[in-house]
């Protein structure tokens, strides 16, 4: 088998070469993108799952739907460190430039941007836990325009992002279409960042404004989200994305071989999902690792035997042990912990997943100490991204298969 013509895709936000699996999610947004064109209501959408299932590529594909659609359209990834303000500002700067050439009165377009601009340059008066507010938070976009004075320059970020959007949105609607902004990591926003964005979302749903935020995160997002509003529940459409079935995966495989008249026998398949449990990630990897190293076509279980240790120690480095790395001592023995009790309740229970969520009081029953002293562990590992706390009493690996990894590693 040719190395150069290996079509899988193992890359973190990379799109593999066949999108399978995800027709429903992709027909409800075009379903979305017309319904706002037409001036009907329609909620923002969010998407949830795990590490490794595809949510930064669907996210990408959405956007490019929305641009096919002529909306206007930025992208952003949250990070816990950093305020809302300048990546936001940028993104809906991207947005009303894609829309700008459709524009017929360019003094809209100026008056906006310098709203946008007195909304990037508005910092607090403080940054969190009273410091000054770092220079990446004074960013200056680079917008040739006198920044504004009176709309969106308060510096409560609830009360300016509500009027940024909204003149964000009434942009879109003079040239009849909208403003798409896709969020990734959307769990990693300050509390006060994702009560602004909720507050705003529920003005612009009031006003029918054709403006809709697209979020990807952790499963545990819609927590996130209702902590911050209440009415959250009902503001947004949630989709969780989960791995592939059994037919989904096979079409992520075959579909690209068969382009490169390459085939796989039926055995090659099964194993091929025994070992990536459906996971896209997964998927992509042990494809790549199958294809180089099985000697022709059809590939068979024999190649994928030979191939899977070197698709295994790729994961073991890049996906688990980067992660694992990232790690406290005494949260990585929360995480072994962890790991051996979602074994144990697999086992008894007959699941095939290995690391479902597991109570907080077993853990720390398993490790003789009390629950309050693993907290700052547990925490941590939470803020880290990776665990989460789906239910109240419960944390869950945030990575597929990572229980597994753990296992396998020496105390």
């Amino acid at each position: 088998m040719d190395p150069v013509r290996n079509p899988y895709a193992p890359g973190a936000g990379q799109r593999p070469p066949e999108l399978a699996g995800r027709g429903r999610e992709l027909d409800v947004f075009d379903v979305v993108l017309e319904r706002i064109a037409r001036g009907r209501p329609e909620r923002s959408l969010m998407l949830t799952g795990l590490r490794g299932v595809g949510k930064t590529v669907l996210l990408n594909t959405l956007r490019s739907q929305a641009i096919n659609h002529l909306w206007g359209t930025g992208k952003i990834e949250a990070r816990p460190d950093q305020s809302l303000r300048r990546p936001v500002a940028a993104a809906l700067h991207m947005a009303v430039r894609e829309l700008t050439p459709r524009h017929r009165a360019p003094d809209r377009i100026d008056a906006f941007l310098g709203v946008l601009k007195a909304f990037a340059q508005r910092a607090a008066p403080a940054g969190r836990g009273g410091a000054a507010p770092k220079l990446r938070d004074r960013w200056q976009p680079g917008i040739d325009v006198p920044a504004s004075s009176g709309r969106a320059d308060s510096g409560d970020i609830e009360i300016d992002l509500v009027e940024l959007l909204t003149d964000a949105a009434a942009v879109a609607t003079d040239v009849g279409t909208g403003v798409a902004i896709f969020i990734d990591e959307m769990q990693d926003l300050g509390a006060e960042d994702v009560s602004a964005l909720c507050a705003a979302c529920h003005e612009l749903s009031q006003l029918g404004a054709p403006l809709i935020v697209v979020g990807a995160g952790l499963p545990h997002l819609p927590a996130v989200l209702s902590a911050a509003k209440s009415y959250s529940e009902r503001l947004f459409r949630y989709q969780r994305i989960d791995r592939l079935d059994r037919i989904a995966a096979d079409q992520a495989l075959c579909a690209p071989a068969e382009r490169e008249e390459v085939e796989y026998e039926q055995k090659a398949l099964d194993l091929l999902y025994e070992k990536s449990g459906g996971y896209p990630y997964f998927v992509q990897a042990y494809g790549k690792a199958t294809w180089d190293h099985a000697p022709r076509s059809p590939i068979t279980a024999a190649d994928v035997r030979v191939a899977a240790p070197e698709a295994e120690a790729e994961l073991a480095v890049g996906f688990f042990g980067s992660r694992f790395e990232r790690a406290t001592p005494a949260e990585r023995e929360y995480m072994r912990a962890m790991a051996t009790l979602a074994l144990v309740d697999g086992e008894e229970s007959g699941r095939d997943d290995m690391d479902a969520a597991v109570p907080t009081a077993e853990i720390a029953r398993a490790l003789g100490r009390k629950p309050a002293s693993l907290s700052p562990a547990r925490d941590a590992l939470i803020k880290k991204g990776l665990i989460y706390s789906g239910e109240r009493g419960t944390v869950a690996f945030t990575v597929p298969h990572f229980g597994r990894y753990l296992r396998t590693q020496p105390a």
